[in-house]
C-alpha cells in the first residue's frame, strides 16, 4: 500500500485529499503545515508527498525546497491555489518555480480527483523505474 504525505493548512482541502486517496486505497499521513509534515518525513517513509506552496512559518516555496532537500527521493507534488487579484496583472508563475526547486509534478487547486489519483500514480510509476535506465542517442 502506497503511503503518501499531504502537507496542506487548510483543513477542508487536507480532509477531502485524506478520504479520496484512503478510498483508492493508500495509507495517508495528513501534516497541517511544514513543521508537523517534516517532523512524519523524519518519522516515517512515503512513497509521495503532496505539499501545498503557500502556508502559514513556511514561507513561499521555502517548503518545496526543504521537503525536497530532505527526502530528494520521493516524489514530490506542490500545490497551490494561489490567486491573483488582477488577471491582467503580470504574475510570476508559482508551480514553475516549484518544479525548479525540486518538485516533481505541480496541481493548481481546486483540481479534480482524477488529476490527482492520475498525478500520484504518474509519480509512484516514475519512482518504481530504474534510475540507471538510458535513453537511446
Amino acid at each position: 500500500m502506497p503511503r503518501i504525505l499531504v502537507v496542506d493548512d487548510d483543513p477542508m482541502v487536507g480532509a477531502t485529499i485524506e478520504v479520496l486517496l484512503q478510498r483508492q486505497g493508500f495509507d495517508v499521513t495528513m501534516a497541517d503545515g511544514g513543521e508537523t509534515g517534516l517532523a512524519a518525513l523524519e518519522a516515517q517513509t512515503f512513497d509521495v508527498m503532496l505539499v501545498d506552496i503557500f502556508m502559514p512559518h513556511m514561507r513561499g516555496f521555502e517548503s518545496i525546497r526543504i521537503f525536497h532537500e530532505r527526502a530528494p527521493a520521493i516524489p514530490l507534488i506542490a500545490m497551490s491555489g494561489y490567486a491573483f487579484a488582477s488577471s491582467a496583472s503580470p504574475s510570476p508563475d508559482f508551480l514553475r518555480m516549484a518544479l525548479e526547486l525540486g518538485a516533481t509534478r505541480c496541481l493548481r487547486k481546486p483540481f479534480t480527483p482524477d488529476a490527482l489519483l492520475t498525478t500520484i500514480r504518474e509519480c509512484l510509476g516514475e519512482a518504481a523505474q530504474p534510475k540507471d535506465k538510458k535513453e537511446a542517442p
